[in-house]
């Protein structure tokens, strides 16, 4: 059932939360699906190999003179030269992570270098784009608030579903003895129909794949592991 943070408030309050004391951030786990087919397992080639060897033995046996006839079919004066696209990209030979055009074969996540919330003041670090809840109907339209003001619109984008991915609880460090905890809810958009964004509200950015994307956060690697499938 769909509850409101306008509904959840009270409830909090109720439990023993104070609004005031415990602040709800949405973060959005931005990512782009991946463009090519990933390289099949040579475990697995090597299987379906066999596999269709294997069925070559028992596939039936059609008359010379209907194989001739389907040989003639299609045939005339064009001929079309395919030739695929590089897997490797110049984005990879030099390993720019500011680019959509590399690991083509894999999921890329967006992170953003610059002030996030509970971090230590004036001190940029690297963190999904995010947004304090403030006055909004639902997290899911805080999240959209979120990558809008980091994308400008939302035109080639699609968020996964209305309710958030996974949560955390983040409690102050020795050298915050003034802040409190805050809980950081997550949801996830994905890339439509784009490979290039004019990445604005912070100093830098990258597109980075789940393994690259634990070189940034080695804290909450367990975490992330759990949240990101692939």
């Amino acid at each position: 059932m769909k509850m409101s943070l306008v509904q959840l408030r009270p409830l909090l309050t109720r439990r023993g939360f104070s609004a005031s004391s415990e602040n709800l951030v949405a973060s959005v786990l931005f990512e782009r699906l991946p463009v090519v087919i990933p390289k099949i397992d040579p475990v697995v080639y090597a299987f379906q190999e066999f596999s269709f060897r294997w069925r070559q033995q028992y596939q039936r046996r059609y008359p010379d003179e209907f194989l001739d006839k389907s040989d003639a079919r299609g045939k005339g004066d064009y001929q079309i030269d395919y030739v695929p696209a590089p897997r490797v990209t110049e984005a990879d030979k030099n390993n720019d992570r500011r680019s959509l055009q590399r690991a083509l074969d894999r999921r890329l996540y967006l992170l953003l270098y610059g002030n996030a919330y509970g971090a230590p003041s004036g001190k940029p670090v690297w963190h999904f784009p995010e947004k304090v809840y403030e006055s909004e109907d639902t997290m899911r339209k805080c999240a959209e608030s979120a990558l809008k003001s980091v994308l400008g619109d939302l035109s080639n984008t699609y968020f996964v579903g209305n309710t958030p991915m996974a949560h955390m609880v983040v409690q102050p460090t020795e050298d915050q003895s003034r802040s409190t905890s805050f809980k950081r809810f997550f949801f996830k958009s994905q890339v439509i129909a784009k490979n290039k964004f004019n990445i604005g509200k912070c100093e830098d950015h990258v597109w980075v794949t789940k393994d690259e994307l634990m070189e940034y956060f080695p804290e909450q690697a367990e975490f992330l592991n759990k949240m990101i499938i692939s």
